[in-house]
């Protein structure tokens, strides 16, 4: 779990109740009560978000060299409103981390 990078999202904002006191919503793991995501699901949910950045860098790349990219920066904005569009409970925070991972990877490899 020493693998997910330090610029990756730690994950979402603890939902709360209103109320003239606001609660905290948590959910009971165990014995535990945990606010927010644990070092095991932000593991998961980086090594989902690498794997697909690396699967959008492939792609990328195959596009570039059959000459099917004319813009890159437009073909990043469209591939981002397509990952947006799927339906992956992606935090935005995710969604760019893995954009700019995406490109990065991409860069490196050529």
């Amino acid at each position: 779990m020493n693998d997910v990078p330090e610029d990756f999202p730690r994950g979402f904002a603890a939902p709360t109740m209103p109320g003239a006191q606001p609660k905290f919503l948590a959910r009971k793991l165990g014995e535990r009560y945990i606010v927010g995501l644990t070092q095991e699901e932000i593991y998961e949910r980086w090594d989902y978000c690498e794997d697909l950045a690396r699967q959008l860098a492939a792609r990328t790349l195959r596009k570039q060299a059959a000459g099917l990219i004319s813009d890159l920066d437009a073909f990043y904005k469209e591939t981002e409103r397509r990952v947006r569009g799927q339906g992956w409970n992606l935090s935005e925070d995710e969604v760019e981390w893995m954009m700019k991972r995406t490109r990065s990877l991409a860069d490196e490899s050529q």
